[in-house]
C-alpha cells in the first residue's frame, strides 16, 4: 500500500525499541487492510517521554504503543487513564484524540484472556485456582483478567515473596502470595499455570521447576514467545497438559490499539503469526 501525505500515523515508544515485533505486527494489518498508514519504531529516553508524547499531536499521530520501560511512568503523564490501566499500574497504548488530549489504556490482560481462549477454548474461569509465576506487570495484567471473568483464586509465586504480597495487596481477595520453594503444594489443584517472568526466553537464566504435582488437565501457559516452544511448555506437553504459548498475548493485545488508530478491527490470523516471526 502506498503512503500518501495523509497517512495515519502510529508507532512503539521503547528504550531500545529494536527487538519490539510491533512494527512487524502492524504493518502485517495495514499491508493486509490496504490502509494508508505507517507504523514506526520510536527509540526515546525515558528522561524524554513526557516531551515525547506531547509531540504526538502535533506530529499528526493517532497514537502509540509503550513497551519497556516507559508503561509505568506513561501513567503520571496521559490525561485519562482506564480502568485496566489504572488496576494494573501501566499504560501500553495511547490514543490521540481530535482534541489532542492523551487517552492511556492497557490491553495486556485483553491480549492475555483472548489468547488463552482462543486456544484453549474449553478453558472455564470457574475450573480452579490460577497460579502465577512472578509479581510483575505481566503477572498484574494476567491477575486483572483471571480475576475479572471469576477465576476462584489466583496465587503469586515469586522469588521475594515480598512483592508477590504487595500484589496480593492492590488486588485484594482472592489472591495469595507464596515463595518459590512452597510451588509443588501451590499447583497441586491448579487449573491454569502461567509464567510471566522471563525465565526461559532466549538469553535468560531457564525456568526451573517440576511439574510433578500439577493436575495433567491443568492448561500451562508461558507468556515468552522467544523461544516459542520454550521449556516449560515442552515439558507440560511432555506430560499431556494443555499448552498456550507467548506470541498470541502479544498479537491480541494490539487489536483494540489498531482499531482506535487506523479505524478497522483486525484479526490474529496464521499468515500473521508467521509475519511477526520472520527474522
Amino acid at each position: 500500500m502506498r503512503i500518501t501525505g495523509k497517512a495515519k500515523l502510529a508507532g512503539v515508544m521503547g528504550w531500545p525499541v529494536e527487538h519490539s515485533r510491533s512494527p512487524q505486527l502492524h504493518g502485517h494489518w495495514l499491508s493486509c487492510y490496504r490502509i494508508d498508514g505507517a507504523y514506526l519504531p520510536l527509540p526515546v529516553n525515558p528522561a524524554d517521554l513526557q516531551a515525547a508524547l506531547r509531540a504526538l499531536p502535533k506530529l499528526g499521530f493517532a497514537g502509540v504503543n509503550l513497551t519497556i520501560p516507559h508503561k509505568e511512568a506513561a501513567v503520571e503523564i496521559v490525561d485519562t487513564i482506564d480502568a485496566d490501566a489504572k488496576r494494573i499500574g501501566a499504560v501500553n497504548t495511547v490514543v490521540v484524540g481530535a482534541d489532542g488530549q492523551l487517552a492511556g489504556s492497557n490491553t495486556d490482560a485483553f491480549g492475555f484472556l483472548e489468547h488463552l481462549r482462543q486456544t484453549v477454548s474449553a478453558w472455564n474461569a470457574a475450573d480452579g485456582p490460577a497460579v502465577i509465576l512472578g509479581a510483575g506487570g505481566a503477572a498484574r495484567g494476567a491477575a486483572v483478567a483471571l480475576l475479572d471473568v471469576g477465576v476462584p483464586e489466583v496465587r503469586f509465586v515469586n522469588r521475594t515473596v515480598a512483592r508477590a504480597e504487595h500484589l496480593v495487596g492492590d488486588l485484594g481477595g482472592r489472591t495469595k502470595a507464596f515463595a518459590v520453594p512452597d510451588l509443588n503444594d501451590v499447583i497441586h489443584d491448579a487449573a491454569l499455570l502461567a509464567n510471566t517472568t522471563s525465565l526461559g526466553m532466549t538469553g535468560q537464566p531457564p525456568l526451573e521447576m517440576s511439574l510433578d504435582t500439577l493436575p495433567t488437565q491443568a492448561i500451562v501457559y508461558d507468556i515468552v514467545y522467544t523461544p516459542l516452544q520454550t521449556p516449560l511448555l515442552a515439558a507440560a506437553r511432555a506430560r499431556g497438559n494443555p499448552t498456550v504459548d507467548g506470541l498470541g498475548m502479544l498479537l491480541h493485545q494490539a487489536r483494540p490499539g489498531f482499531e482506535a488508530w487506523f479505524g478497522v478491527a483486525p484479526e490474529v490470523t496464521a499468515a500473521l503469526r508467521a509475519a511477526v516471526l520472520e527474522d
